[in-house]
């Protein structure tokens, strides 16, 4: 089977994704930071992780926002939960991880990944970064 490339833009802007409660997002309808520079992307200087509790930044993930700016091999939508009841936002992706901040009922949590019962993700609240455990959680409306 031959897979060629799209012959024109509006082929290769189909939906990249397709969440649940929103309207198609395509690669049109996402938002760029304003900073993103125009044409070729260089690797100038170590990334700075100055605000690394507020970045939503791993070695293997980042939030689509800081495409552009944070070289990583994959970016995520946010996927927005609510905490359903008070637990605690982990600074690892288990039970015994530092405990970073209590977590409130109703609080909302974008998650950016979930592996192993873990959800990983930002606070909307505060832009803290860490680990919910997945089943404190379910999909916002």
């Amino acid at each position: 089977m031959h897979h060629s490339l799209p012959e024109s833009a509006e082929a290769a802007n189909r939906p990249a994704f397709l969440l649940r409660g929103h309207p198609e997002l395509t690669v049109e309808a996402m938002p760029l930071p304003v900073d993103v520079p125009v044409g070729q992307l260089t690797l100038v200087r170590p990334a700075d992780r100055s605000d690394k509790p507020h970045l939503p930044v791993r070695g293997d993930l980042a939030h689509i926002g800081l495409a552009g700016r944070y070289f990583v091999p994959h970016y995520a939508v946010p996927m927005p939960h609510v905490i359903k009841a008070a637990g605690t936002l982990r600074g690892a992706g288990k039970a015994d991880g530092a405990e970073l901040r209590a977590l409130a009922a109703g609080e909302v949590f974008d998650v950016l990944d979930i592996a192993g019962g873990w959800a990983w993700g930002q606070a909307q609240a505060d832009s803290l970064v860490g680990y919910v455990e997945f089943a404190q959680l379910e999909p916002s409306a």
